[in-house]
């Protein structure tokens, strides 16, 4: 899965879960009876400032591009140079490569603890009460790597990633929920969605990994078999066929639509 799309649905997962709003059906409704007047759209299930959403939205929209962390020539390799150049280089080292440690349970599991344990440092200022330095530190880069993918910033503009990155971090540090679960709940569904995404693709991931349980010989010769269990060992459910393809277009374009209506709602309602 593109980039792009890759953080359009980590940060459709964040708003299905904190925000929720109506949707007039009225002239639907008139012309078939059995859809409803109103449909009720998002979950609401954290109490969030409209900042709050967004950030978190932002947050979410860049955790689901940490797994590609693994691969030098990836949108986020590019977002803060020279320092996202060389994160994805050591990552990748360590995962194995690419799709490999970082697109497995394991890797999410990582990347969890990870945004956990910045969450817990927190500092108390007297007239700012408790502030979560550790979780601004990681959001500058989770909000840049989505400003990047989302196309936020222009090309050309290659420092700015910076400025809206240090933005929605300072923001986190001195605003974010109280609640102390949500900044990894933000990693995590980041990274499930991105899994989940690029399990959608022909290519698919190894989610045991390091364990590598690759289909019997005999096994591969069978059509679905080898669809759906990579003669590599990956697993895929590939409805929207290679990355980038028009299916995944068609999935992610009201997808995104559905992003930017429900940040817009939050905002302005």
């Amino acid at each position: 899965m593109m980039g792009a799309h890759h953080a359009a649905s980590g940060a459709a997962v964040w708003l299905a879960l904190t925000t929720q709003f109506e949707v007039g059906l009225g002239a639907v409704h008139q012309v078939i009876p059995a859809v409803p007047e109103t449909l009720t759209v998002g979950m609401g299930l954290l109490d969030l400032t409209p900042t709050a959403v967004v950030a978190g939205a932002m947050v979410t929209a860049g955790a689901a591009l940490v797994p590609d962390a693994d691969h030098r020539n990836a949108t986020i390799a590019h977002s803060l140079p020279p320092l996202s150049n060389i994160m994805c280089i050591h990552v990748g080292r360590l995962s194995g490569g690419h799709r490999h440690g970082t697109h497995s349970v394991l890797g999410l599991a990582v990347f969890v603890a990870i945004a956990a344990l910045a969450g817990l440092w927190t500092m108390e200022l007297p007239r700012w009460g408790t502030i979560f330095p550790g979780a601004g530190i990681l959001a500058v880069l989770l909000a840049s790597f989505a400003a990047k993918a989302l196309k936020f910033i222009p090309d050309t503009m290659q420092k700015f990633p910076w400025v809206a990155g240090i933005a929605v971090g300072a923001f986190v540090t001195f605003f974010a929920p109280q609640e102390e679960y949500w900044f990894p709940l933000a990693m995590g569904l980041g990274v499930a969605a991105h899994i989940l995404g690029d399990m959608l693709t022909t290519g698919g991931c190894n989610l045991l990994w390091p364990l590598r349980i690759r289909p019997p010989r005999w096994l591969r010769r069978m059509p679905l078999v080898k669809r759906f269990w990579r003669p590599n060992g990956n697993l895929a459910l590939p409805i929207l066929g290679n990355a980038g393809s028009v299916r995944e277009w068609l999935l992610l374009v009201p997808v995104s639509g559905y992003v930017i209506w429900a940040m817009a709602d939050a905002v302005f309602s």
